[in-house]
């Protein structure tokens, strides 16, 4: 959301410094979402399935290490037991235990030896979605106003306005859910977005 707010930003506002007419800032805002949806909902879906073959190999190396080497595995196991201070005999009681059943035992190690968690098979699709959809949602707000003004310094104008303040609330709610202060992360995010639009912007002008 923060990227598809931003860059069709950036992108809009460098080409109403340029050009004169708002349907070829409409054109290429839209190609740009697009391309950037589809780039960073690929990008998602690749990292989710990356996850899910790096948890997979893994999970096969320690099945195979239980079977081959199972004294050294209950080692290891063992070691994350006494690392919370319990005695030995304590110890001894719960590797024998989880090494009656391989599968508990392999979760352990996943988990505690690796610090692996097994990865929601639907995450891939779901990721991909999620990105593309929300760069979407977030690219269509700084080039609404393009559809509806003809003029496009007016357009530029309630993109400007628009388009800050849907950063400064996205970044208020993203700083709810992330840090303490959501109210430093809304004006960081106004900010960047104001940085790159005006950067754009500038140069666009510089050069025409």
């Amino acid at each position: 959301m923060s990227d598809g707010l931003t860059v069709p930003f950036a992108l809009a506002a460098g080409l109403s410094g340029a050009v004169d007419a708002t349907k070829i800032v409409i054109t290429a805002g839209l190609a740009e979402v697009a391309a950037g949806a589809i780039a960073m909902g690929l990008g998602g879906y690749l990292a989710a399935k990356t996850d899910a073959e790096h948890y997979a190999t893994e999970r096969a190396t320690e099945e195979r290490a239980s079977i081959e080497m199972p004294e050294q595995e209950a080692e290891e196991v063992a070691e994350v037991f006494r690392s919370y201070g319990l005695d030995k005999a304590t110890v001894g009681t719960v590797v024998t235990a989880i090494r009656s059943e391989r599968k508990r035992w392999v979760d352990l190690m996943m988990k505690f030896e690796l610090g692996l968690e097994e990865p929601d098979p639907k995450r891939a699709s779901r990721s991909a979605l999620t990105i593309a959809g929300s760069y979407i949602t977030g690219g269509m707000i700084p080039l609404a106003p393009y559809f509806f003004l003809q003029s496009i310094h007016s357009a530029l104008i309630v993109s400007v306005i628009v388009t800050l303040l849907a950063l400064l609330v996205f970044g208020y709610v993203k700083g709810r859910f992330t840090v303490k202060r959501p109210i430093r992360s809304a004006w960081q995010t106004v900010l960047v977005g104001g940085l790159a639009a005006t950067a754009a912007f500038v140069l666009a002008k510089m050069i025409n």
